[in-house]
């Protein structure tokens, strides 16, 4: 074994993606001291995306008064590459990180002040600006935000909408503060959703109940988001509503779509190419990934199936070494992976689990390691 990449995604809960690419790098270079292991930690444009950046692309991180998601004042901060690029976590101060689990509350939440780390970007001079779309903590579509850049939608009275519970009651739009914005740049969405905004895999029903609606606002959510995506298309003739992406983090990406001309992008792919991932693969014997649970939805266009079809074309097996394997998991045989490795022990309990996160990593990564390097 001359060379091992790992590329990590975070154990959500317990290590980020640094720590966990640590450990089994470590346990790598104890029964290979003489194989070359990359450690490159990966996201897919939600938690960790700023963190994997900086350290991978020498940015500068910029912190400035914004607001959490029920308005209440924080500090937040995004950042800014050599290159000219920013990249914002939306959830920096619209995430469920943000709130304690009795206050979910999607109707109320609202995304502006993850609009405001996009205007101090814009304000800083920032050509593209890439917003990461993970952990959110709204379904606002994107009223909030948009709001702070100065697309702004008003009910009946003229009173501003920027939450989720007020979305049936818009009315009218004006564009006069983005006009004055004058902004010209690119802004990028990365998500590892594909999901619509509305219907049945939208961004209501599949994602609000995890951010505290219960079936009522569901439902009000479903409706709020097909009444502003009608006023939005009935204003600019696009069709907006079905178009794959739309429904990450409550439909955030909306009225920038429509009115800045956004783009919606796979998170892990703009990752691995920041990374130089596919320059990395020549002449490595394996790539190992992983993340706290894969099931199906891992292989959805999630981070670790990206990296094993992206190492499949070079001909590099890719083994998966994740906190729980659960039904679905399997798939991602058919994407490249040779091997599927369970760290926590056979029936361990949850809490347990979480609390031996790190130690049940490294034991899994050794016997790996060990196996391979027995030749059986």
């Amino acid at each position: 074994m001359k060379k091992i990449i790992v590329a990590t995604d975070s154990f959500k809960g317990t290590l980020s993606a640094p720590e966990a690419c640590k450990i089994v790098a470590q346990q790598a270079r104890q029964v290979f001291p003489q194989a070359e292991v990359l450690e490159l930690p990966i996201a897919d444009g939600g938690e960790g995306l700023t963190e994997i950046l900086m350290d991978s692309l020498a940015g500068e991180l910029k912190t400035i008064p914004a607001s959490d998601p029920f308005g209440r004042q924080i500090n937040a901060a995004y950042a800014l590459f050599p290159d000219g690029s920013a990249v914002v976590e939306m959830a920096a101060a619209a995430g469920l990180p943000l709130l304690d689990r009795a206050e979910l509350d999607p109707a109320r939440s609202s995304s502006f002040g993850a609009g405001l780390l996009i205007l101090d970007a814009i304000r800083s001079g920032a050509e593209p600006i890439f917003i990461g779309l993970g952990g959110s903590a709204t379904v606002d579509g994107g009223t909030g935000a948009a709001a702070a850049l100065g697309i702004r939608f008003y009910d009946q009275n003229g009173n501003p909408v920027t939450s989720g519970g007020g979305l049936q009651s818009i009315q009218s739009l004006d564009l006069s503060g983005l006009r004055a914005l004058d902004y010209h740049g690119s802004l990028v969405f990365l998500t590892d959703v594909n999901n619509p905004l509305c219907g049945p895999n939208g961004a209501a029903f599949i994602f609000a109940p995890q951010k505290g609606a219960d079936l009522e606002q569901v439902q009000q959510l479903e409706q709020g988001l097909k009444h502003l995506a009608e006023i939005i298309e009935s204003e600019t003739g696009l069709q907006l509503q079905g178009r794959a992406g739309m429904g990450a983090a409550g439909g955030f990406a909306l009225p920038f779509v429509a009115f800045m001309k956004a783009q919606i992008r796979g998170g892990i792919d703009y990752v691995l190419d920041c990374l130089q991932f596919d320059q990395k693969l020549p002449g490595t014997d394996l790539v190992i990934t992983g993340e706290g649970r894969t099931d199906a939805q891992s292989t959805m266009g999630k981070a670790i199936s990206a990296v094993a079809r992206r190492a499949k074309a070079q001909g590099v097996p890719t083994t998966v070494i994740s906190g729980a394997l659960t039904e679905g998991a399997k798939n991602l045989l058919d994407l490249g992976v040779t091997e599927l490795i369970q760290a926590t022990p056979v029936g361990q309990d949850l809490p347990t689990a979480l609390a031996n996160a790190e130690p049940n990593l490294a034991a899994a990564s050794k016997a790996y390691f060990e196996k391979i390097k027995k030749g059986n």
